[in-house]
């Protein structure tokens, strides 16, 4: 049996982080939170993750910030990142897509389609489609 795959669910939002966490635990992922974005990128250091979900408005540093350093550091280049914002605006979009999203969904969002979104990020082929 292969290893679960790891999600690092990135929000400030404590409802938002414990709905999430629940989903990806009850599919089969393991699960780390961070807060806001220093959080994130410590936790993307020590444990790299498989997948990232990040919000965009947070403290520290916002969700633009952690993409672009995560993919600035070729050790965490095999991370998928899925942006996960209420700024839908196709501005925001594109801007989180050319820093290096492999996805942008907006809130608020279906929790089966996001699921369906990150599973469908490890199937051959379709990494770094939009």
């Amino acid at each position: 049996m292969s290893e679960p795959r790891k999600v690092l669910i990135v929000d400030d939002e404590p409802n938002i982080l414990t709905a999430l966490e629940f989903l990806f635990k009850r599919s089969g992922y393991e699960v780390r939170l961070a807060r806001d974005g220093g959080e994130a990128l410590r936790e993307a250091d020590a444990w790299r993750p498989d997948v990232m979900l990040l919000d965009i408005m947070m403290p520290v540093k916002n969700g633009y910030e952690v993409c672009q350093t995560v993919r600035e550091r070729p050790e965490l280049a095999g991370v998928r990142i899925v942006m996960l914002s209420a700024k839908g605006s196709e501005a925001e979009i594109n801007k989180g897509l050319s820093l290096g999203a492999d996805r942008y969904v907006t809130k608020p969002f279906s929790t089966q389609e996001l699921l369906a979104t990150i599973d469908r990020l490890f199937e051959p082929g379709d990494a770094g489609k939009p």
